[in-house]
């Protein structure tokens, strides 16, 4: 079982591992935008296996998508729209309890992202802030 919730913890979730058909990281202009973040990692799955505790609020992020946020500390948690998928919902991976258990499979809306995303590797790296 895979658990997760918001940072101040008044929503949280389960989600069974095996219920998760795919994990990608998107980096089309909503979701940067939406998130503060230049990319954000979704894992779908059926909307009937994802058990949520707390009262996420309802953002209408477009004219069919709907993004589900704690209303007591802003994070972001669940995407659905019903239009092209139904009866399913995306749930930031970030948000996720252990982030590393569920390694993402693709990229999507790779015509969106950010130039400067491709070269990260070559970018000097620092186990904490540099000193």
């Amino acid at each position: 079982m895979l658990t997760g919730g918001c940072h101040c913890g008044a929503v949280r979730y389960e989600i069974p591992e095996a219920e998760v058909l795919h994990h990608a990281i998107c980096h089309c202009g909503d979701c940067r935008r939406h998130a503060g973040a230049p990319a954000v990692g979704w894992a779908m799955l059926s909307a009937t296996a994802l058990k949520v505790t707390g009262n996420p609020r309802i953002y209408c992020s477009s004219e069919h998508g709907r993004r589900a946020f704690c209303a007591e500390c802003g994070t972001g948690l669940f995407y659905t729209n019903e239009q092209m998928l139904p009866g399913m919902v995306d749930v930031r991976s970030g948000t996720l309890d252990n982030p590393d258990a569920l390694p993402p499979g693709a990229e999507i809306q790779v015509a969106e992202r950010l130039h400067w995303m491709r070269p990260l590797s070559d970018l000097p790296q620092f186990e904490r802030y540099p000193g």
